[in-house]
């Protein structure tokens, strides 16, 4: 595991570094909040409805947004301390966690099951999670999907070790699952609604009755101790965003659909399955977030045994 840590370091320290630099050039003493988000999901929409930089300049901080392909490498960013706040789904701040990540958990979104999902070709002779065993199977290792894959393998009485996993971004996965170099793909929306709509990909299984597929957001601990009124500000500003979303999907496609080079249709799609509604983080979520830890160690995925609540936020700071 420290060997596949330091490969994930060494991936994106480069621009990390840049990222990083660029803020200090561009910024010098200011007060910033630094936020990481990815392609899709609610950050995204608060960057582009651009309701946080006025609530958060009369605080005399900056708003300074950076993509990531990925959860993994934005709680990496968030290690370093190129970041201060973001979010990500439910396993990759496991490994965050089990590598030292000074990472604080600060809200969630509730379940959506559906949005990912364990993917065949339309025309694969596979029709069920057990068929898995001995074949190929591409995922974003450290995401949620690798969860979903451990517990759906599990369900379906098939060892992980069973099966042979291919570490590859969701990219890279959707070029080796159209041209047969995999048996199988697990990923997430809207990566998962546009391959159903433009290969006619089928689902194995989806997240129900297997995972909670939460969605979590992150600050630095250090972020959080020195500015909680700034973390109450993002998240107050994000369920501001949430309310909009829920109530008209069919306008947060529309907005967002050129962002992320998707359909209208396909994103509406991806937004049905999405959850909604942003929440202080509660015993029963971390209850739930400590089944994936101990189910990763278990596996010899994570180095070390961690304890979630040791880095949740705890009510009234």
């Amino acid at each position: 595991m420290r060997r596949i840590i330091q490969r994930l370091i060494a991936a994106i320290v480069l621009s990390i570094g840049i990222v990083a630099a660029a803020v200090g050039t561009s910024y010098g003493q200011d007060k910033v909040v630094r936020i990481g988000y990815q392609k899709y999901g609610k950050l995204v929409l608060l960057k582009s409805k651009g309701t946080l930089e006025p609530k958060l300049a009369a605080d005399g901080y900056k708003v300074v947004w950076t993509e990531f392909p990925s959860g993994p490498p934005l709680l990496e960013a968030l290690n370093v301390g190129a970041i201060d706040f973001g979010n990500t789904g439910e396993a990759p701040p496991i490994f965050a966690q089990a590598a030292g990540a000074p990472i604080q958990y600060v809200a969630y979104e509730p379940p959506a099951p559906k949005g990912e999902a364990i993917l065949v070709p339309k025309d694969s002779p596979l029709k069920s999670v057990a068929e898995l065993k001995g074949k190929k199977v591409a995922l974003n290792k450290g995401s949620n999907v690798h969860y979903l894959l451990v517990k759906a393998l599990e369900k379906a009485g098939v060892k992980y070790s069973e099966i042979e996993p291919v570490f590859l971004a969701p990219a890279d996965a959707r070029a080796a699952f159209e041209r047969g170099a995999v048996d199988a793909w697990v990923i997430w929306d809207p990566f998962q609604a546009a391959a159903e709509a433009a290969t006619g990909a089928r689902t194995l299984a989806d997240g129900t009755g297997i995972v909670a597929n939460y969605q979590f957001y992150f600050s630095s601990k250090k972020f959080l101790e020195a500015n909680p009124k700034i973390v109450d500000a993002v998240l107050a500003e994000l369920s501001s965003v949430d309310d909009w979303a829920k109530g008209d999907i069919h306008a947060v496609a529309e907005q967002l659909a050129p962002a992320i080079g998707l359909s209208v249709p396909v994103v509406e799609v991806a937004l049905k399955r999405q959850s909604y509604g942003i929440k202080p983080i509660t015993d029963t979520v971390i209850a739930d977030q400590q089944q994936v830890a101990d189910a990763f160690f278990a596996l010899n995925l994570i180095p070390k045994s961690i304890k979630i609540s040791d880095v949740a936020r705890k009510p009234g700071s």
